[in-house]
């Protein structure tokens, strides 16, 4: 009996608990960035999200430098705090035949299984998508790889960085007339993390109403492509490939992030609309330059946007971030400040919106933790436990799910399948 079987009203919609997924079991094999990101959504709508660990071969983001002391310490990166809040961990050496074997134990009474290695692991330990159907039927299983799991670039090795490359998107990224800088952030990792969030749903949906699993195949690479429909357009119309630009856009102008007072701050602009332009013109006083044939029309502004940059800059550079922002938003103007890391954790729009939740860790204490990107009203989503410590629900798991005796747990320790 699953988690679901066990929490259900008797029509296949869970009972009891906050969270829209509560009653649902997730097997997380996932880690680093891509993998872990579906697993912390699920747990913060309320599934029970296991993540299968070893102590072999860490997650990376398991490693790093300490942030307490100057040893090494796997319970110090806040970022793995971030995206794997909510779970339990469960440390196995899958490498072991009888890993494997506990692993498919545990897959009979999951819903979902995650994982994120390179296609053709999962199939070569025993734990592909046919034998774990093979064990309970109505499994949702989600692999997401880099390229996806056929194809000429099934077995590319590949990272971040590789996944903006072909997807075209580094292609974009530079100076106008310059060569292309690439988007250095992990977009690709997330973009193919969040896609899986939305098919597991999905899948959980169909199952409900049919009783039949399925296999989701993600990737990094398909989902990062399908964010940039502009880009594709513009090659299918004009039959020209999008390049560098900088803040340069084709119907805006101004538009761009521009200096202020004091060090490093910058505010951002657009003007898309006459009234809006008039609205930017009346916040600076209406200086004369407003008012050069240049600048007389959106079409105009286009055409000189590089002197108008110029222009605009030099009014900014004497106004404070914050006040600036303020001053246009009164006159209709988009704009915004560009905020740091640490403007963006103290600001109160964030802060009443609830961006980050405090929680506190056994091994750092306090620190802040992202919350969910969307919010359910009728079910919300919660952090309500900080990221598991390596192996913390061994006993939890494989004795009280398992059924696992004090005494076979420990016979497992000391072979280091249990590891």
């Amino acid at each position: 009996m699953t988690a679901s079987d066990a929490n259900s009203n008797g029509d296949g919609v869970p009972s009891g608990g906050a969270g829209a997924l509560s009653g649902c079991r997730v097997l997380d094999f996932g880690w680093v960035l891509a993998g872990a990101i579906p697993g912390m959504a699920l747990a913060d709508m309320g599934a029970e999200v296991i993540k299968i660990e070893t102590r072999q071969r860490l997650d990376y983001m398991r490693l790093g430098r300490p942030i307490v002391g100057d040893q090494p310490d796997p319970e110090q990166n806040p970022m793995f705090h971030n995206v794997n809040r909510n779970k339990l961990s469960v440390t196995l050496n899958i490498a072991e035949p009888a890993a494997v074997a506990l692993a498919k134990r545990l897959a009979a009474h999951c819903d979902v299984v995650i994982e994120n290695f390179s296609p053709g692991v999962m199939e070569r330990l025993g734990l592909d998508y046919a034998t774990l159907r093979a064990i309970k039927p109505d499994i949702v299983m989600a692999s997401i790889s880099s390229t996806g799991q056929d194809g000429p670039l099934r077995d590319l090795r590949a990272y971040a960085p590789s996944i903006g490359a072909l997807s075209g998107l580094d292609s974009t990224m530079g100076y106008e007339g310059g060569r292309p800088l690439g988007f250095k952030h992990a977009f690709g990792d997330i973009c193919g993390a969040l896609h899986a969030v939305f098919a597991i749903a999905a899948a959980l949906y169909h199952r409900n109403r049919t009783g039949q699993g399925q296999y989701i195949d993600a990737s990094m690479l398909r989902a990062t492509v399908a964010t940039q429909g502009i880009g594709l357009m513009e090659q299918a119309l004009t039959g020209r490939a999008l390049q560098p630009q900088g803040n340069y856009d084709p119907t805006l102008a101004p538009y761009g992030h521009y200096p202020c007072a004091g060090d490093d701050q910058w505010v951002s602009i657009a003007v898309a609309t006459p009234d809006e332009w008039r609205g930017l013109v009346t916040a600076m006083g209406s200086p004369a330059w407003a008012d050069d044939d240049r600048f007389r029309s959106q079409y105009r502004r286009q055409r000189h946007r590089k002197e108008l940059d110029e222009l605009l800059a030099g009014w900014t550079s004497q106004q404070d971030a914050a006040a600036v922002t303020a001053l246009l938003q009164t006159h209709g103007v988009a704009a915004a400040p560009v905020l740091s890391a640490e403007e963006r954790l103290f600001h109160p729009h964030f802060i009443e919106r609830g961006l980050y939740s405090d929680i506190d860790h056994p091994a750092l204490g306090a620190e802040p933790i992202f919350n969910l990107m969307w919010g359910l009203s009728k079910t919300p989503s919660t952090v309500r436990r900080p990221a598991p410590l390596l192996g913390e629900h061994n006993r939890q798991i494989l004795c009280g799910t398992l059924g696992l005796s004090e005494d076979e747990l420990a016979q497992l320790v000391e072979q280091q399948v249990v590891y």
